[in-house]
């Protein structure tokens, strides 16, 4: 017992010592610092950005929200059905009804290109066209400025997001697109989902000017509670004239997120990975360098019959506080410049423009700083044990 308790005692003797003599060697502890800031500020930054997608999507759709497309189909775009199904799935049992009828909403969508704000490039935008019941399908669903569009007529109502991050979407701006004119007579806020991204209009208008006929891609559907879901898709799976799916919309919407997030993830992960690297590089010049200041100092503490053990444990405690302080600011850093951030990428389920918002977790946080313990874990090994190993007798000669 007293053998662990003297290891101990002479563990936090050397640590304390080496910590107090790290005000000497300011300039390559700064360095150390900085290396691991900058890794961890990156590393948050890029992963935040996966989080903010996977939060858009994963906010889409609630429980009692389906999505009804042709059998077969992952996307909307790869997906047509007639104005007959459409009816059949509003006279289907598990539908959620109104005084105006059952909470559905027969929906298709195009492409249509904007400029982007913050560059001069052009993007693709969903302009969606609905029904009236769509405002009763989606959840938190307000208009923000101006006015809902008239059905009957060319006109749109842009989402928050896209309004944010495609120019163009002013209120009275008239668009031109195929040789059609469309005024943006309204902005709409959709709680952060998908819907931000989006531009609606009349799907009765929308149909015919591109050449869409009575066809349709998606039916959207409120149910009379979640319960109702596998009574509405035996209902349709029964039903000898259709050939139809059901999805819940928020099994759909995550579906379509894996595939962009895991290419961030494994962006992000190359990128810390390499400039980690870097950063454990510089940590092994401090450490070395500290271990070359404190010879001395080793050598007559190893005299007295200090342990090699406690020697390494400094070492690597400074190495991992150096690595903890970069760790905490790079945090800092990533939450204070990029969450909320606000920008777009690519869906490339549907090949279209999703704006979102950039979160820096918590959970995130604490990843970076695990990942800068790491760094400071991997820089200061060698350095540890080439201190264990300094011959006494060779030290004590530079005292």
């Amino acid at each position: 017992m007293r053998g662990i308790l003297g290891w101990f005692l002479q563990v936090g003797v050397v640590t304390v010592l080496n910590i107090r003599t790290m005000a000497q060697r300011v300039t390559p502890s700064l360095v150390a610092i900085v290396g691991v800031t900058g890794v961890v500020a990156v590393f948050v930054a890029v992963l935040s950005m996966a989080e903010g997608f996977r939060a858009t999507m994963a906010t889409t759709g609630s429980a009692d929200t389906v999505m009804v497309m042709r059998a077969g189909a992952n996307t909307e775009m790869s997906s047509i059905l007639q104005r007959e199904d459409a009816r059949v799935v509003g006279d289907a049992p598990g539908i959620r009804r109104t005084g105006d009828g059952p909470v559905v909403s027969a929906e298709l969508f195009v492409i249509v290109d904007l400029p982007k704000r913050s560059t001069n490039s052009t993007a693709n935008v969903s302009l969606r066209g609905v029904q009236p019941q769509a405002y009763l399908v989606r959840d938190n669903f307000r208009m923000i400025e101006g006015r809902r569009f008239e059905f009957g007529r060319n006109e749109i109502i842009a989402g928050r997001g896209a309004a944010s991050q495609f120019a163009g979407l002013e209120v009275g701006r008239v668009l031109e697109w195929g040789g059609n004119r469309w005024t943006v007579v309204g902005i709409f806020d959709a709680g952060g989902t998908v819907a931000d991204s989006e531009l609606w209009c009349d799907a009765g208008v929308l149909g015919p000017l591109y050449r869409r006929g009575p066809s349709f891609q998606v039916v959207r559907a409120r149910l009379e509670s979640p319960e109702a879901f596998d009574r509405l898709r035996a209902a349709l799976a029964s039903d000898p004239r259709l050939n139809l799916q059901v999805q819940r919309e928020s099994d759909y919407y995550a579906e379509q997120s894996q595939l962009i997030v895991t290419l961030i993830m494994t962006l992000g992960t190359v990128v810390g990975g390499l400039m980690g690297i870097g950063a454990v590089f510089g940590a092994v010049n401090t450490m070395y360098s500290a271990v070359a200041a404190r010879t001395r100092e080793i050598a007559t503490l190893r005299a007295l019959g200090f342990r090699a053990g406690p020697v390494v444990v400094s070492v690597l405690a400074e190495a991992l506080l150096l690595a903890l302080v970069g760790g905490v600011i790079g945090g800092a850093i990533a939450f204070l410049l990029f969450n909320g951030f606000r920008t777009s990428t690519v869906n490339w389920q549907t090949f279209s423009q999703v704006a979102f918002a950039f979160r820096v977790t918590p959970r995130l946080i604490v990843t970076g700083i695990v990942y800068a313990l790491v760094m400071g874990l991997a820089g200061g090994l060698f350095p540890a044990i080439r201190a264990a190993r300094l011959p006494v007798v060779t030290a004590l000669r530079e005292l």
